[in-house]
């Protein structure tokens, strides 16, 4: 069955699920509004500019989880995605994932967020194969560090292509809806890429090269 692939921040969600975790951490003290909110930004813009790499962001961004075990961080993550990312799901997302699963195609959620918050949410949608990148634990607490290939940019490739194998599945005629210029290695190496709501730069690729553009609203 071919894959249909979605990208999840700014693709499936209205928002960036990471900016909004360490908001929603900051309203329960675990990080300082004032603080780390601002570089917070700093970093996600810097990021989609493609001028620093996900190791460089997350190196900031998982500072609060250092020492915290998995279980207390999946304790948060239920509701804050009962509360934060539920009214932020595009219905048009639900449409096009409705729409793969009606033609028997496998539902997939990649993005380069860590794999705890992908998951929770990937939950609420009902899908169950999920990549994202997976952080390390030491002696039952998250370090702060990243575990295996970032799922990001080229990793995407990296890291669906050891899911594939894994789970028996091939990458002909697979779909990929996605955002972001980040994403252009992965758009660029499936059948059928799909630009949703893009920046400026991959609305640019994709107008050059014929893709199709959506507008969720």
């Amino acid at each position: 069955m071919p894959l249909a692939l979605f990208d999840l921040d700014d693709t499936l969600i209205d928002g960036n699920s990471p900016s909004l975790w360490s908001a929603y951490l900051a309203d329960l003290g675990w990080v300082d509004r004032d603080s780390f909110l601002p570089r917070e930004q700093a970093l996600v813009a810097a990021y989609a500019e493609q001028q620093v790499s996900l190791e460089g962001y997350l190196q900031f961004g998982l500072q609060p989880l250092i020492g915290r075990t998995p279980e207390e961080v999946a304790h948060v993550a239920g509701p804050f995605v009962e509360d934060v990312i539920e009214p932020l799901i595009h219905s048009a997302a639900m449409r096009a994932i409705a729409t793969h699963r009606q033609q028997g195609d496998r539902v997939v959620v990649i993005s380069a967020t860590p794999t705890f918050l992908v998951e929770a949410i990937a939950e609420r949608l009902r899908i169950t194969d999920v990549l994202g990148t997976a952080l390390a634990v030491q002696h039952g607490h998250y370090s702060g560090a990243l575990s295996g290939t970032p799922c990001a940019r080229e990793g995407k490739i990296v890291c669906l292509k050891a899911w594939a194998q894994a789970e028996d599945e091939s990458l002909e005629g697979a779909y990929f809806y996605s955002d972001s210029c980040n994403d252009l290695p992965l758009l660029a190496h499936v059948a059928h890429p799909r630009a949703v709501n893009p920046d400026a730069r991959l609305r640019a690729h994709a107008k050059q090269h014929g893709w199709t553009i959506l507008d969720w609203q």
